[in-house]
């Protein structure tokens, strides 16, 4: 075991009094525990620490009793893995029992429970996740991952392809961790590696490749581990649709966040590099098992008409109440991102992305009005119900809409009955 002297015992989230007594209760007569993974990862590279995990070396059903003795509530979360929720103060901290894996097919491990870290550490993927602290708050280093972390290098533990043949979800992981942790070009045993096993996605639950994807996709900027991916072939084989449509228009949307103050949005990021086809988002969408919100988001930007440059506020409202919101705020900052891009020297793009701009802002304070009527008035009119009132009711709304939704209840009234007296 190499010790480091990088510690993490300053850091106010590590002196946090609900995992200080975590640490002691579980390093108490003969047990050890140390906070394992990201929370350690991300402390030394200055980054914000949000969830906070703990391995031991005591086996679940006794870190269940420890807690319960103590008064701590304890989840079990993931017993069957070694993992156990502990609950203070409503603040979870994930405590799971040192492992090493006993059979591997590429989706899944059998594990069995142990006490030796150095093989926890070996088990999991990355040098930059297999960090830990000790109840004092120094870091140990069991697979050489504090250089990595000096030189932001997202690299495997050992060899890369024998890591990725356990879980080819791996593949993924390793861009994600690049698109978050990366600097310069990704390792290159660990790209070559996932060129060479990208076929085997193929044999991952959609759920999982989703879930990986989504969560690259929110990163602040994932352009360079996009680059990558397709320069190593795993992009097309998890979004084929990204293959002749290309992913150029990644790097103008992150742009435009950042200098607009978007929040990153992996759907949006998403439609920067498929092409707007609602056949294909569909059949995306299903092949990824896709939540039906994100079904339908993606299908009401590929149904969204693209607002044409000179359309004027009025007309532009129209294209809002008929297609609503939603649609063309993604196709307006989709355009405008493009537009920005372009519009370094170029009047005509600066021009138009000011309009955008415009219609954007619209677009996304609109609030759509309610026509005044429905089916019932209608009927109450004395048409009979049937056929008719509906296409009656689409006249009356079309009228009100041409005339810019400035007529009120009677004045729509009046009409139904000009309308009614004429086709007597």
């Amino acid at each position: 075991m190499t010790s480091a002297k990088t510690g993490v015992a300053d850091e106010a989230w590590f002196k946090d009094p609900a995992l200080q007594r975590i640490l002691t209760l579980l390093n108490a007569d003969g047990g050890e525990a140390r906070v394992a993974g990201g929370a350690v990862r991300n402390a030394l590279m200055g980054l914000p620490v949000a969830d906070i995990d703990v391995a031991t070396t005591l086996r679940p059903e006794k870190v269940v009793e420890r807690a319960v003795t103590s008064g701590i509530r304890a989840v079990p979360t993931g017993i069957e893995h070694g993992t156990v929720t502990l609950v203070i103060d409503g603040h979870g901290f994930e405590v799971t029992t040192l492992r090493r894996d006993v059979e591997t097919d590429g989706r899944r491990a059998k594990v069995a429970f142990g006490t030796d870290w150095q093989a926890d550490a070996e088990r999991r993927d990355l040098t930059i996740n297999a960090l830990y602290a000790d109840a004092q708050g120094e870091v140990i280093d069991l697979v050489n991952g504090l250089p990595d972390i000096e030189t932001r290098t997202v690299r495997f533990i050992g060899e890369a392809a024998e890591r990725i043949a356990e879980d080819y979800l791996r593949i993924l992981r390793f861009f994600r961790f690049f698109a978050y942790y990366g600097s310069g070009r990704p390792d290159a045993d660990g790209l070559r590696a996932c060129a060479r096993a990208k076929d085997k996605l193929s044999t991952l639950s959609a759920e999982r490749v989703w879930a990986e994807t989504r969560k690259l996709l929110a990163a602040a900027d994932p352009s360079r581990a996009l680059l990558w991916m397709r320069q190593a072939g795993v992009l097309s084989e998890i979004l084929p649709e990204t293959e002749k449509w290309g992913i150029d228009g990644i790097h103008g949307l992150v742009a435009a966040e950042k200098s607009l103050g978007w929040a990153p949005d992996p759907l949006l990021r998403l439609a920067a590099i498929v092409p707007p086809d609602a056949e294909r988002l569909d059949a995306l969408a299903k092949r990824l098992r896709m939540s039906n919100a994100e079904a339908a988001r993606l299908a009401t930007w590929a149904n969204a008409p693209v607002p044409p440059d000179e359309v004027t506020d009025v007309g532009f409202d129209r294209l809002l109440y008929r297609h609503g919101a939603e649609g063309l705020v993604l196709r307006l900052r989709l355009a405008l991102a493009s537009a920005r891009t372009a519009a370094e020297g170029d009047p005509a793009a600066m021009r138009r992305s000011a309009r955008l701009s415009v219609l954007l802002k619209r677009a996304e304070s609109y609030d759509k009005p309610a026509f005044p009527l429905s089916g019932a008035d209608i009927v109450a009119a004395g048409v009979p119900a049937g056929k008719r009132v509906g296409e009656i009711l689409k006249e009356l709304e079309d009228f009100w809409v041409e005339r810019n939704f400035t007529l009120d209840r009677a004045a729509l009234t009046a009409r139904l009955e000009d309308m009614i007296r004429s086709s007597l």
